[in-house]
């Protein structure tokens, strides 16, 4: 790997690490913490990540796009990133807590964007070169997991050094992204229209039957995803599980290990087996979590974490390469920018209020029900994989290389 590829896997490895030094413990946090929050707050605090999703397009085509070079708004939404994140660990009640979280991720989530346009823009073959700068970003997602298991501040309650941590490695990447490689805006960029900024122009690709169904099986996918970010961790820890953030990171090792091996499977298995793999890892993953625990069923919670690089890569980032494929090079980027808008904005919405109702309506005074809990998400998986089996038709796919631009 070259000097400038190192740099822009640095970039990649802070952006990540910053993300999962504080999300995946936050259920937690707020569930045991000092502010005792419910699980419909638990859900409320997640859902900044689902309307900074949808903000995200806006802040990034209408303001980075068109008027400021990309690495410097990197660094100034990093850097008011980490005051807020600062802030928010001192917040004394969840009302002021669920304020800076979600300014932090209005300004967060456009973030991801901009990295992945300022490392493909300093790229001669973004298709090769992508992938293995975008792992980095996985290694700092798992490196922080890692860190606050080994660190033990889940068993010592002191999970609010999670969001100190995520604002110190904001305010390196904040200074670090002002040394990044100049990237200013494009002329096409500049002249985008409104539309094209959000994404508008692909929602011609609706008028295909085979697309419309791949796009309502992806919001609907999303829901059970949000049972499994909002409250995998709480209910590990729930469990008596020592190191559940370190344990959870597994996942982000079997999803960097399946998308490198991506342009294979999919050249060998084609659009519809991927999805579909990728949606039934999803009820397999929730059946295990409904039936296992912290002793004998150790094993099945173990196989349910990694289950996350099929569940992942085999729906999402085969997406992305359905998505880009689908679109032509007229509409990609708008194609890709309102995938993802659907998904983590419109379907985690959706997921992120029903499983707060649904771990609420099944938590009594002696604790939640986590069985009945995890079979509700397994239940809606399952009926979107039948419901998408029966649907969806499409012939043949042709293999691309993949890229991810969400999280992990």
């Amino acid at each position: 790997m070259t000097f400038a590829m190192s740099r822009l896997s640095a970039m990649m490895f802070l952006q990540f690490f910053i993300w999962g030094a504080w999300f995946v413990t936050l259920g937690t946090y707020l569930v045991q913490g000092p502010l005792q929050a419910s699980a419909s707050q638990v859900a409320t605090a997640f859902l900044s990540q689902s309307i900074g999703a949808i903000v995200a397009p806006f802040l990034v085509g209408l303001i980075a796009d068109r008027y400021f070079a990309a690495q410097r708004i990197l660094g100034v939404l990093h850097l008011a990133g980490a005051a807020l994140m600062w802030f928010a660990s001192t917040a004394d009640s969840f009302d002021a807590f669920a304020a800076y979280v979600m300014a932090y991720m209005l300004l967060f989530m456009p973030t991801l964007a901009l990295v992945n346009s300022v490392a493909m823009r300093h790229m001669r073959s973004p298709e090769k070169q992508f992938p293995p700068v975008r792992v980095a970003g996985s290694i700092g997602w798992i490196v922080a997991g890692v860190l606050i298991g080994w660190l033990g501040w889940e068993q010592a309650h002191r999970l609010e050094l999670t969001f100190r941590m995520a604002a110190a490695a904001s305010l390196m990447l904040g200074l670090y992204a002002f040394t990044l490689p100049h990237t200013p805006p494009l002329a096409q960029q500049r002249n985008a229209t409104l539309g094209q900024v959000v994404g508008l122009d692909a929602l011609r690709l609706l008028k295909s039957r085979s697309y419309l169904v791949f796009f309502l099986a992806s919001i609907a996918i999303c829901i059970p995803l949000s049972f499994y970010y909002n409250f995998t961790n709480p209910y590990l820890n729930d469990l008596g599980v020592r190191g559940a953030a370190g344990l959870q990171s597994l996942g982000q090792v079997s999803e960097v290990l399946l998308m490198l091996a991506m342009p294979f499977l999919f050249a060998r298995l084609g659009v519809k087996t991927m999805l579909a793999v990728g949606m039934a890892a999803w009820v397999l993953r929730y059946g295990m979590f409904a039936y296992g625990d912290a002793g004998s069923g150790f094993a099945l919670l173990v196989i349910g974490i990694v289950l996350h690089g099929i569940c992942y890569d085999f729906f999402f980032v085969t997406g992305q390469i359905y998505t880009d494929a689908h679109a032509g090079p007229a509409v990609r980027s708008s194609a890709q920018g309102f995938i993802t808008l659907a998904t983590y904005g419109v379907g985690m919405l959706i997921g992120t209020f029903l499983s707060g109702a649904v771990v609420e309506h099944y938590t009594t005074p002696a604790g939640p029900d986590w069985q009945k809990i995890w079979l509700f998400p397994a239940g809606v998986a399952l009926v979107v994989l039948v419901a998408f089996l029966l649907l969806f038709r499409e012939g043949p796919a042709t293999a691309a290389a993949p890229s991810s631009s969400s999280a992990s």
